[in-house]
């Protein structure tokens, strides 16, 4: 077919698309496709909103458990809360937002810890999916993503939540392979196969270790980021490393990956776990356009691979670089990392309804292909923490070392 033809068609389908949705729906794409450049916020009014954005989704999932609305759809409405993601989002929680009084969020995250406690499986596991979603089994993923925050919870509040803590590391440490891999315990919520993002998994290890040092979470956490190492190229590209589409990854199952090799070596100082986070980080950057822009996904070259932004992935992506500044003192890192950041800001309301005011969406435009209608809320965590740790590294006590 004639390539101007099969553009016409393409656009012809969209717009029949975009007449069958709800007002609030077509209103946010079309705001989204304005030629316009949005205001950028700033970063104050945009974590104190999305900060604002957690507790509405807290208060109004569906589930109403304690738990955190996975979404807000423009479709459809709140979600019922997800274990996987309120579990991470319990240590941004407790950071809270520099100088802003942190009690009401403690008690947030108290709220998931309980919540968390009460429903992980018999073996130590947790569920994949949101609440309601079946089959309800144990998933390594999401188990991980969990233990990232009962480990933070243990730090913070102590021995409440040490037993959960532990019970979900040993599980994951008895359920790894002997190379370092999981496989036994998959998703039902995506493709089948190996996954070198779950070094995200081994981060959740390396925080339990913090608190229970001598239980060989470490050392578990260690077999795996060497395993993924196994299947990453000269470039920095890591194979299988996507939900659906490993040719084609997310930008947010890169962050994941590159976020674990970074903790790998904040954990452990081995040399080889640093060298192999950077070239992830400068592959990625090779696809930052000058305005802040990321593809949503990108190809073994690093080149985009998709006219969207996945939201949460530039957020998670940036994050990384402000810490390998931090780690290096390369300012092209920090540099990176604001021009992703401010991208990002530029796309979050700081006023108008809770359901939207703080809100991340899921890509920009808000019809792109991941999160599509959807405000989720593990994109307004990972936004909140690389915003806050941006504002950290710029303010004069941080550059002086303090």
């Amino acid at each position: 077919m004639n390539h101007g033809i099969a553009a016409l068609l393409e656009r012809a389908r969209k717009a029949r698309a975009e007449l069958a949705l709800p007002t609030d729906a077509k209103t946010e794409v079309r705001r989204d496709s304005r030629a316009t450049v949005p205001r950028d916020p700033g970063i104050a009014a945009s974590v104190e909103a999305a900060f604002d954005w957690i507790g509405a989704a807290q208060d109004r999932s569906t589930s109403r458990d304690g738990g955190i609305a996975r979404h807000f759809s423009l479709i459809t409405g709140w979600g019922a809360s997800y274990p996987e993601t309120s579990g991470y989002i319990v240590p941004t929680l407790l950071h809270g937002q520099p100088g802003r009084p942190v009690a009401a969020h403690r008690e947030r995250a108290r709220a998931v810890l309980n919540w968390l406690a009460a429903i992980q499986l018999p073996g130590g596991g947790f569920q994949g999916g949101m609440i309601g979603q079946t089959p309800v089994v144990p998933v390594t993923f999401n188990s991980g993503q969990i233990l990232i925050g009962l480990a933070s919870g243990v730090a913070e509040f102590g021995e409440p939540y040490r037993a959960s803590m532990r019970a979900a590391a040993d599980w994951l440490v008895s359920t790894q392979d002997t190379d370092g891999a999981w496989r036994k315990n998959p998703t039902p919520f995506a493709e089948a196969g190996e996954k070198t993002y779950e070094t995200h998994v081994a981060w959740g290890l390396f925080e339990a270790a913090r608190v229970d040092p001598d239980r060989g979470y470490g050392e578990a956490a260690s077999r795996n980021i060497r395993w993924a190492l196994t299947k990453q190229r000269p470039n920095g590209w890591f194979a299988d490393n996507c939900l659906t589409d490993a040719a084609r990854p997310l930008t947010h199952t890169i962050g994941y990956a590159l976020r674990g090799v970074i903790e790998g070596y904040r954990s452990t100082g081995e040399p080889e776990f640093l060298d192999a986070a950077l070239r992830t980080a400068n592959g990625a950057m090779t696809a930052l356009d000058p305005n802040g822009f990321l593809p949503g996904r990108l190809r073994p070259d690093w080149s985009g691979a998709v006219q969207w932004a996945c939201l949460t992935g530039s957020v998670q992506i940036a994050h990384c670089w402000l810490m390998l500044f931090q780690i290096t003192g390369d300012a092209k890192y920090r540099d990176a990392a604001k021009k992703a950041n401010a991208y990002v800001r530029a796309r979050v309301c700081v006023d108008g309804a809770p359901e939207v005011r703080g809100g991340v969406k899921g890509s920009f435009p808000v019809d792109g292909e991941y999160g599509q209608f959807e405000y989720l809320n593990w994109a307004c965590k990972f936004f909140i923490d690389s915003n806050i740790l941006e504002q950290e590294i710029g303010a004069p006590a941080a550059r002086a070392g303090a």
